[in-house]
């Protein structure tokens, strides 16, 4: 295996940032837009935040979790805030930082696998969201605006995601409604790595 390739962020990852996204579960949230840094938890302890997130960011090795890499393996660390990436045989790793579900109860654990690469996503709230939210729009097409950044994968869970964001000051940070968020950058590069079928497990 390859050494980390992680390129620590500078000071955009002290502002982070990631979408309030596509999970179902209610919660109560008084937004002003779908990107509005109210869906981010913690905002007035950042220095906090941040330290306690760059101690975290060390390598893993894969054998504890997975069998075998059969198409490369994902694992998301939801304490963490990371996203480990292994390319199949093992001789390629990738860390990257990552945003987080907003509370626990919209948190989901387990195993997963990428299902659909969309290089230009588009995005729906969910009824749930749109409850909620009674302002938020009902469709946002792809573009500068979007919720899901520049690429999105998929996963076998119904509305869950890792997606990118234009909206950096939430990436280490819990502020979504469930779905992984990455850098923009981050997610471009992950999705030419990651294939259809990729495992995925989150803990």
């Amino acid at each position: 295996m390859s050494g980390n390739n992680f390129k620590t962020p500078g000071r955009r990852a002290f502002l982070a940032g990631s979408a309030a996204m596509l999970a179902s579960p209610a919660i109560a949230q008084d937004l002003g837009s779908v990107n509005s840094p109210a869906t981010t938890q913690g905002e007035r302890d950042i220095t906090e935040t941040v330290r306690r997130n760059i101690s975290s960011f060390r390598t893993v090795d894969w054998r504890p979790y997975f069998s075998d890499l059969r198409k490369g393996a994902i694992l998301v660390d939801i304490d963490s805030r990371a996203l480990h990436y292994w390319a199949e045989g093992g001789n390629f790793y990738k860390l990257y930082p990552s945003s987080v579900p907003l509370t626990e109860e919209l948190t989901r654990k387990g195993r997963t696998r990428v299902v659909l690469k969309d290089p230009e996503p588009d995005w729906r709230p969910t009824p749930s969201m749109l409850k909620r939210n009674p302002d938020w729009p009902d469709y946002i097409p792809p573009g500068p605006d979007n919720p899901l950044g520049t690429r999105s994968l998929h996963l076998s869970w119904t509305y869950y995601r890792i997606h990118g964001t234009h909206d950096t000051r939430k990436i280490g940070r819990q502020s979504s409604n469930g779905c992984i968020g990455l850098y923009n950058e981050h997610i471009e590069e992950l999705y030419e790595m990651a294939e259809v079928g990729t495992q995925v497990l989150l803990i």
